[in-house]
Parts: C-alpha cells; structure tokens; sequence
C-alpha cells in the first residue's frame, strides 16, 4: 500500500496535484452560488428601495 501512495517517488506531486484539483473544483462548485445569494440579497434591497421610494411620493 505504501508503494501504491508513494507512486515510485512522485507520490508526493500525484496527491498534491489531487488536492489542488479537488480544492478548485469545491470553489469552481460553491462560488457560482455565493455570486447569486449576494446577488439576489443586492436585487431585494434595490426592490424595497425602489418600494418606499414610491409609497412615500405617490404618482397623481
């Protein structure tokens, strides 16, 4: 087992190439959806200001 880790010497890349890959692909999967939380939070504060704007100066 430890020769199959070790991968004749260059184990030490192969897994850190691993885990460079596995880390991007965790960010690559959670960023998209952290851009839209904030997104969305940002288009609900525009959408209650644009409310009160108009409630308090009602159009004749």
């Amino acid at each position: 087992m430890s020769d199959f880790l070790a991968m004749g010497g260059y184990g030490v890349y192969v897994w850190a190439s691993y885990a460079v890959f596995f880390v991007l692909l965790a960010i690559d999967f959670i960023a998209p959806r952290l851009r839209r939380r904030r997104v969305l939070a940002e288009l609900r504060g525009r959408l209650r200001r644009q409310q009160r704007k108009t409630q308090e100066n009602p159009s004749p």
